[in-house]
């Protein structure tokens, strides 16, 4: 069951990522910003929210280790055009022993509304057996810490119900 998401000036008080005017370059035929803009901006804001975690983007590379998405949820709530401020900010809900469960918000920070919740589970991978492992326990243990501040927050996500931690 979802509930109403949160507001503009909730989300305003996390971390901001992937902060930008939206781009001509990625307006389509009806002058908004085209629909894998959105996901690719709001991949891009949990991307360096896992910083945060002990998750660095070159992490294939330096530790064999990386992140695979599993599943997304997206919900689209108004449009974004050329110009317009953005950021995305970022809830971690929950993990298990190989998965975490993420909102990822995008923010129209020019109209200061909600424009698009991405809610993703994704992975551990190890990527020389290219397949799930268990989160090395320092990560494992920074997420935890996330989820246990980011459910101190006073709202709480509005989640598809679509998805869960396995």
């Amino acid at each position: 069951m979802t509930t109403a998401h949160p507001s503009y000036d909730e989300l305003a008080a996390l971390p901001a990522y992937a902060t930008r005017a939206v781009p001509t370059a990625f307006e389509d035929i009806n002058g908004h910003l085209n629909i894998r803009h959105y996901v690719g901006i709001a991949s891009e804001g949990l991307d360096e929210s896992l910083l945060d975690v002990g998750i660095p983007q070159n992490w294939p590379t330096v530790a064999g280790q990386g992140v695979f998405t599993a599943e997304h949820h997206m919900t689209y709530l108004s449009e974004l055009r050329t110009g317009d401020k953005i950021s995305v900010r970022v809830r971690v809900v929950g993990r298990s022993a190989r998965a975490a469960h993420v909102v990822a918000y995008l923010l129209d920070d020019t109209h200061q509304k909600l424009s698009y919740v991405m809610e993703e589970i994704f992975l551990h991978i190890d990527m020389d057996s290219r397949r799930t492992s268990d989160w090395p326990e320092d990560v494992a243990a920074a997420i935890d810490r996330r989820v246990a501040a980011d459910a101190e927050l006073p709202w709480k996500p509005a989640l598809s119900g679509s998805m869960s931690l396995r």
